[in-house]
């Protein structure tokens, strides 16, 4: 039987010619042949051009996930087992492939998939529902891609517990895939060890996207005084400490996360100078300017404070206060390392916003770097969220 045919309207799929993978419900003229949410469907535009394949879920805003833009492209074991040897290519030629992101959904032709490597462990996030079904097929084919190169997984778990799983139409879900194994697992990025709860951790467990960015503020932290704030399980923070800084405040509103740090730090031998405290951030911080306090260098690594366009507004607000805040604390000609990790603040509006916070405190920046995410979270042209880690190290000097 053939595949349902998917027709665009004139004039649509803009996103999707322009090399992007999404087609949303109100792109599509008709749907002709039998489907279920989930199958893999041929794409046409309005006047019949072939555009590739994919698979539709009619429950979700974007209702096709392309696959592929070969028409005649079977999608079954053979083509997942080549999307994961691409990608598992590259990241060879790109990372420490130690702890990485294997599969990054659409940067890496895999819409909808998650795939990170600790080590020996690998966890998984499937947040689409086409993807879903091939989920266990794909993380067999994982694990003998990585076997080719004696690399031998011992546990995989899923994370599939990201509310956007709801706008698909699917429960959350988590727990292992296959023979049950610790769920809290020891890695090393940058020389720093850490103990990864891939079980109740954030997201996935560990932050790899930041990870040559800690690297970048390391050489900035000999003997400095450091304030890292929104810690999470304390990488910059032990980033600073390695690298030799002489005290290191690491701050996150999560107790858990301080106790997964405050361990991490005794991992490392740096309990005597990497200190965590379980603080609101943004109380946190005035209360510091008004003692007088000035540090070194200043991290600034926040949760996303927007995902979606219509908060923007609130999270440049946030954005802009934490950012002035910090700019106070940083002694003149120290420096400040700060981030956003939402798709939705674009680089010209998070820079902007940096700027009026220089402009609100009579402070200069002048810029070390600019960064994005690790070349594992690969940005895909015309994949506008695949783009979401802004990164500047500045030197905050007094308006002169």
């Amino acid at each position: 039987m053939g595949l349902a045919v998917v027709t665009l309207k004139k004039g649509e799929g803009r996103i999707l010619k322009s090399g992007g993978m999404w087609i949303f419900n109100n792109e599509i003229a008709s749907i002709m042949g039998n489907y279920a949410s989930g199958d893999v469907v041929l794409v046409r535009d309005f006047d019949g051009y072939a555009l590739g394949r994919g698979y539709i879920n009619t429950t979700s805003k974007i209702t096709v996930r392309l696959l592929t833009r070969d028409e005649h492209q079977e999608i079954d074991c053979d083509f997942f087992e080549q999307r994961v040897r691409d990608a598992w290519e590259y990241r060879k030629k790109v990372v420490d492939i130690s702890c990485c992101r294997l599969i990054f959904g659409e940067a890496d032709f895999l819409p909808g998939l998650v795939v990170d490597k600790f080590s020996d462990v690998l966890v998984v996030q499937s947040l689409a529902l086409g993807i879903d079904r091939w989920k266990e097929t794909i993380v067999e084919l994982v694990k003998k891609v990585l076997a080719d190169d004696g690399i031998i997984i011992r546990g995989v778990y899923e994370r599939s517990d990201a509310k956007v799983r709801m706008q698909e139409g699917m429960e959350l879900c988590k727990g292992f895939i296959g023979p049950q194994f610790p769920t809290v697992v020891e890695i090393v990025e940058n020389g720093v060890k850490y103990q990864v709860d891939i079980q109740d951790g954030q997201k996935t467990g560990f932050f790899l996207d930041q990870k040559y960015n800690r690297l970048a503020i390391q050489k900035l932290c000999k003997d400095a005084r450091v304030l890292d704030c929104f810690t999470h399980t304390g990488s910059f923070a032990l980033n600073a400490g390695i690298a030799g800084a002489g005290s290191v405040t690491g701050v996150d509103a999560s107790q858990l996360a301080v106790d997964q740090a405050t361990e991490n730090a005794k991992l490392n031998g740096l309990e005597d100078k990497v200190k965590f405290i379980c603080r609101d951030v943004f109380e946190l911080l005035p209360e510091l300017e008004e003692k007088g306090e000035k540090f070194d260098v200043v991290i600034l690594d926040p949760p996303a404070f927007t995902k979606s366009r219509n908060s923007v507004k609130n999270a440049v607000k946030g954005y802009r206060e934490i950012n002035l805040r910090a700019m106070k604390l940083v002694k003149d000609g120290g420096f400040l390392a700060t981030c956003s990790c939402s798709h939705f603040m674009t680089y010209e509006l998070f820079t902007q916003t940096l700027a009026q916070a220089a402009r609100n405190v009579h402070k200069r920046l002048r810029q070390v770097e600019y960064r994005t995410q690790a070349p594992d979270h690969p940005i895909l042209w015309a994949n506008d969220e695949s783009y979401y880690l802004k990164f500047y190290i500045f030197q905050v000097c007094s308006d002169r």
